[in-house]
């Protein structure tokens, strides 16, 4: 059996990949069923139109994907290094999430109450000086 083959770290990857590169084609599918409905070319007829465009469609993905996936181990090697690096990280707590929302949160609205009390405090001033007129 070919190294690429043989379960390990790149075969899963490998696998999911794939998985997601054939959902990717199916819904690549569907949407190009729909934009060639009721198209005809050479005289024939609209099913076989878009029988014919998704056929070839799917046999252009499915070798870029062979390709990515079987071919270029660059791309598989990306991913498994990627996988080890947000293995990596270290992901906050929820508590640390929630206190820094509230912050955000919080932040947020003492510079709108700011920016808003100096809106109000320049308009007075603008009012009185006579440079913007009231109403």
């Amino acid at each position: 059996m070919p190294a690429i083959y043989k379960a390990g770290q790149g075969y899963w990857v490998r696998l999911m990949s794939a998985y997601a590169i054939g959902a990717l084609m199916a819904l690549g599918l569907v949407w190009l069923w729909k934009e060639l409905d009721g198209m005809t070319m050479f005289g024939l007829e609209p099913t076989y139109v878009q029988v014919g465009f998704m056929l070839i469609a799917a046999v252009i993905c499915g070798i870029i994907g062979w390709y990515l996936l079987g071919v270029h181990r660059g791309t598989v090697e990306f991913m498994v290094a990627t996988e080890g690096e947000m293995r990596k990280v270290n992901w906050s707590t929820r508590q640390e999430i929630s206190a820094a929302t509230k912050v955000v949160i919080l932040l947020t609205l003492f510079t709108a109450l700011y920016c808003w009390a100096f809106d109000i405090g320049f308009a007075s001033i603008f009012r009185w000086m006579t440079v913007l007129r009231a109403g």
